[in-house]
């Protein structure tokens, strides 16, 4: 019988990891431009394909014996049984007793799947064939609004995973707007402030304007305060009246009874399960923005991608499986490298919320210093995440990246097809160039990074010692054949299973966030001391009483 990963019987792990350390050591003092020296073949044997995307993992400080031994490490932690957990739907979410069915929302509609509380794919093809019913009314103008106007513009109010997953996909695969003829504009509302809420009110109508109230909970003050803006200005302008919120809102939620205690008629309700985490949620009705902004058709093809990765990921040997060898190389980088920093640098102006996206997924569910049998985590999980489009990012902070004192390691992403004849740009030369100049700058980027001066197009040059590039930073590289809706879900489905690998490897519960509740909720007590100054305060530290006292002195009606 293999042993529990998860207790302290199975005695290989410690074991694995002490040589993976001893290993490690051996590494640091080599440059992985040796490494090419001593394979020439080396991107041969370390890459990985996977439908439209192409994974090379040769630039990282590893090798044939890094690579066999991370392997038996995650065989070590019973890996394989735990991919089958998930997809049978087992409770994976260990705090919450709960599975993790995010997959199950990319099934086809002909693969029935049931736990045995729930018939869960026939209920996600019901709320999908509700989210359909709704984009047809929007994209035919048959969706009026209290005043017999057609609505014009869309307002999705959510924040975290229900405000952030469906940004940065609408922003992404916005070229498919256009082709699926979406008449209405989609805007996005997330911060507590009012700033983004007050900007939306100066620019759109109330008479043609639909607001989507997204939150699993339907408790999230951000989500709610800013729900509660939005009626009162459509009140103000059109009466507080029945219609009103029939016709200008839908919800979004695993609360039903909440949406409608707040105003939302079944009607308009569209329903997630329990087990559907935040960031993990586009592929639920939490994408209805999406699904507006290119179509249905396009939707279910970015879910078509979700899905191929699914079966990618749960029958792909683990040497060729896209997402463990991602989370392989994070784990050998930040475990055993020493290196806590990760910059994700897309060259596509399309993915500039990709990398905000990916620090949510990855800090947020492997953030963790607890396991899942609670003891201490002993070593470092979730790396720092952090990045920007590269092209503006050589810019800003690539000086670190190539000659600061900081390690970091850089995953780079870039699409090989745009502009080309057939698409609407019809091959436009300019925008070819600047395409390729993109690319270019790509690759160039990453080579050095990786290889340094030792790597140089130029050959061997003294450079003077302001100008040495030392290198030896490892690197990845993601090519995308081209960014369309099933090539993006497929990768977005890849971080995914990637985080479940490294949770995994590292025993935590990467569908939980209890780290960021109790903020939260202090939050409410000192918002209720900002505005009811009669209310006496206690157990504040110092400082968050003296600025609570700064505030309440610098008002101007004091």
């Amino acid at each position: 019988m293999q042993a529990d990963p998860h207790s302290s019987t199975n005695t290989d792990i410690p074991e694995i990891r002490e040589v993976l350390s001893r290993h490690a050591t051996r590494l640091k003092s080599s440059h992985i431009s040796q490494l090419f020296y001593l394979n020439p073949e080396r991107f041969r044997d370390f890459h990985c394909s996977v439908g439209g995307i192409l994974f090379d993992f040769s630039r990282q400080r590893m090798d044939e014996q890094t690579l066999s031994m991370l392997l038996e490490l995650a065989v070590a932690c019973d890996l394989p049984t735990e991919v089958a957990r998930l997809f049978s739907g087992a409770p994976v979410n260990t705090t919450e007793n709960r599975p993790a069915l995010h997959w199950a929302q990319r099934l086809p509609p002909e693969q029935e799947f049931s736990t045995a509380d729930e018939p869960v794919s026939r209920n996600i093809r019901e709320q999908l064939d509700r989210m359909g019913e709704i984009v047809r009314l929007l994209h035919d103008g048959k969706w009026k609004g209290a005043t017999g106007r057609r609505i014009t513009d869309v307002v999705n109010i959510g924040v975290g995973g229900s405000g952030l997953g469906p940004l940065m996909s609408c922003r992404a695969l916005d070229e498919f707007s256009e082709a699926s003829g979406s008449p209405v504009n989609i805007h996005f509302v997330a911060g507590m402030d009012g700033t983004d809420i007050a900007e939306l009110m100066d620019q759109l109508h109330p008479e043609t304007t639909l607001f989507i109230i997204s939150s699993k909970s339907f408790s999230t003050i951000d989500t709610l305060t800013n729900a509660r803006t939005a009626r009162h200005w459509l009140e103000r302008r059109l009466g507080a009246t029945d219609m009103l919120l029939r016709r200008h809102f839908v919800g979004v939620s695993a609360k039903p009874g909440r949406m409608s205690s707040w105003g939302i008629h079944p009607e308009n309700q569209l329903l997630l399960g329990e087990w559907t985490g935040g960031r993990f949620s586009i592929w639920s009705p939490i994408g209805l923005p999406l699904a507006l902004h290119i179509g249905m058709d396009n939707f279910r093809a970015f879910l078509d991608g979700g899905h191929m990765m699914d079966q990618h990921f749960a029958t792909a040997p683990l040497a060729d499986n896209l997402p463990v060898l991602m989370a392989l190389i994070t784990i050998w980088n930040t475990n055993f490298l020493d290196i806590p920093s990760t910059a994700f640098l897309p060259y596509d102006g399309r993915l500039d919320k990709l990398p905000d996206y990916l620090q949510q997924l990855e800090m947020e569910s492997n953030g963790k210093s607890t396991t899942r049998n609670g003891t201490p985590v002993q070593g470092r999980t979730a790396p720092v995440l952090w990045g920007a489009v590269g092209h503006n990012a050589q810019h800003a902070f690539f000086q670190l990246l190539h000659q600061g004192t900081e390690m970091v390691a850089c995953d780079f992403l870039a699409c090989v097809h745009r502009f080309e004849r057939g698409s609407r740009w019809n091959g436009s030369a300019d925008l070819l160039h600047q395409h390729h100049l993109a690319l270019a700058n790509c690759l160039s980027q990453a080579g050095l990074l990786a290889l340094g001066d030792r790597g140089s197009l130029s050959g061997e040059v003294a450079w003077p010692i302001h100008q040495q590039h030392p290198g030896n930073r490892p690197v990845s590289c993601v090519l995308l054949d081209e960014l369309s809706p099933f090539n993006l879900g497929a990768l977005l489905a890849a971080y995914e299973h990637k985080v479940f690998v490294q949770s995994v490897v590292w025993n935590l519960d990467a569908f939980d966030q209890w780290g960021v509740e109790r903020g939260k909720k202090g939050a409410l007590d000192i918002l209720a001391l900002l505005e009811h100054e009669h209310l006496p305060w206690s157990n504040l530290d110092a400082s968050t009483e003296a600025l609570l006292r700064h505030i309440r002195g610098n008002r101007p009606d004091t």
